[in-house]
């Protein structure tokens, strides 16, 4: 199931979802959107890294009002490429480790057991992965390739 909601499931496997797209998609902001295709998966990349390495200071940092979205655009497309393995590493690092504790009750956070934490995670990555897939269509980028 974790490799279903994280990775490949519910909707267009991962990886292929973010292919395809070169330097000016990725940071395009059609008809003025606030965020890009690269800040979207960003966010999720760097939410999905705090949960799973229980990050708590940053965490607690983005809570308190930090910026939760990248200060700059990337410069290259290899950029864009290294923060595509980022999220689809940080995506199958939470299927492994939320695997290790299947069944075990664990609470990360009274209240919050590993299922529930986990199952929160997925959410907040479809959320970021629908914008990115309305923002390949604006941009005409729609389906991805393969």
């Amino acid at each position: 199931m974790l490799e279903h909601v994280f990775i490949a499931g519910e909707f267009m496997p991962r990886e292929r979802l973010l292919s395809g797209l070169d330097l000016a998609q990725v940071t395009a902001r059609p008809g003025g959107v606030a965020h890009s295709i690269y800040d979207e998966l960003w966010h999720a990349a760097e939410w999905q890294r705090i949960v799973v390495e229980r990050d708590e200071p940053g965490g607690e940092a983005w809570e308190a009002g930090g910026n939760p979205f990248p200060a700059s655009d990337p410069t290259r497309v290899e950029e864009w490429r290294e923060l595509v393995e980022r999220f689809l590493r940080g995506a199958r690092q939470a299927t492994e480790w939320g695997a290790a504790r299947e069944g075990r009750g664990e609470e990360l956070d009274p209240g919050w057991p590993v299922v529930d934490v986990l199952a929160s995670l997925a959410v907040h990555n479809a959320y970021h992965l629908g914008k990115v897939v309305a923002l390949r269509q604006m941009l005409g980028a729609w389906p991805p390739p393969g």
